[in-house]
């Protein structure tokens, strides 16, 4: 009977240990809780005790956690939708006051998935409603000849991207949120995966960004050709002018050297008139007389002046 009693208070008293002990991990934050009352916090890996039966353990992941977002669509400025798909990575704070806080406004892990992606929804509606799409999506999209795609990166004024710029300003409103809400956790980034158009505009929307490039190549076509012109306009006009500089210089210096010619011609003349007209008729001998050339002409004819008489008389 008595060995009976001890087996039973020893069993009582393990089963007493075993609800009264519990372990904290390195990776864990524990509440211990009494009819849904927080009595402590527990942060500190080790061995705890707590009221057995009474007051309840509650484990809470001390690591970065992630939020995957439900992918949504945004409107931009332009109100062209982008289909955006994000992330949020968070931390609870490792104090007993924060760990508190996260324990009243978000009970667990599964209710705070459901309001920080709620929280991270709204900051990425206010920021994505007032930037440009290529902002947004961190790149210029091109649509080459060929048809294929060129994503071009665009950086900010202090040298980040333009992708870099959103998520950092999106994750201070979530913060700033998360502390007006009292969650008690440290956000620690918000990162976009994809953004990108919705499937049913996609083959629209880059139409469309085909006809801007096809009309912005016809304009500077447009404009080149009237730099073609222009430049050849005045490439005629300076050729017109030299043409008849050149035309006027040229007359100028024939007439100048026909004029030269006449005086000297003259003033041969008046030194010896025989050779001038010898050397007349020697060219006139060679304009009429030929190989097969036949002439009947009196004897007398001053033509043949020279012929009969190389003096002339």
């Amino acid at each position: 009977m008595i060995r009976t009693l001890l087996l039973i208070v020893i069993a009582i008293g393990l089963v007493v240990s075993w609800q009264a002990a519990y372990k904290v991990d390195e990776t864990e934050l524990v509440l211990i809780t009494q009819f849904g009352d927080i009595r402590k916090t527990e942060t500190e890996p080790g061995l705890h005790f707590k009221t057995p039966f009474v007051q309840s353990v509650n484990r809470l992941d001390k690591r970065v956690l992630r939020v995957d977002v439900q992918p949504a669509s945004f409107p931009d400025i332009d109100s062209q939708f982008l289909e955006i798909d994000a992330y949020v990575r968070y931390q609870i704070r490792p104090n007993g006051e924060d760990i508190r806080k996260f324990r009243r406004s978000l009970i667990n892990e599964i209710g705070a998935t459901s309001l920080i992606s709620q929280i991270v929804v709204a900051a990425l509606r206010d920021e994505v409603g007032g930037r440009l799409r290529e902002e947004i999506i961190g790149g210029q999209i091109s649509v080459n000849p060929d048809g294929t795609r060129t994503v071009s990166p665009i950086v900010g004024d202090d040298g980040a991207a333009a992708r870099e710029v959103l998520t950092r300003i999106v994750t201070a409103a979530v913060q700033s949120r998360a502390d007006t809400q009292d969650f008690g956790i440290d956000i620690i980034d918000v990162r976009i995966k994809r953004a990108d158009f919705p499937d049913s505009i996609v083959e629209s929307v880059y139409t469309r960004m085909r006809s801007e490039r096809i009309v912005q190549a016809d304009r500077l076509r447009a404009e080149g050709e009237e730099e073609f012109l222009t430049k050849t306009a005045d490439v005629d006009r300076q050729v017109e002018i030299i043409s008849a500089t050149a035309d006027e210089t040229s007359s100028r210096l024939r007439g100048g050297g026909e004029a030269e010619a006449i005086r000297i011609l003259a003033e041969a003349l008046e030194q010896d008139p025989g050779l001038f007209t010898f050397r007349r008729s020697l060219e006139a001998y060679a304009l009429i007389l030929g190989e097969q050339s036949t002439l009947v002409l009196a004897a007398d004819t001053p033509l043949f002046q020279f012929l009969q008489d190389p003096s002339g008389q």
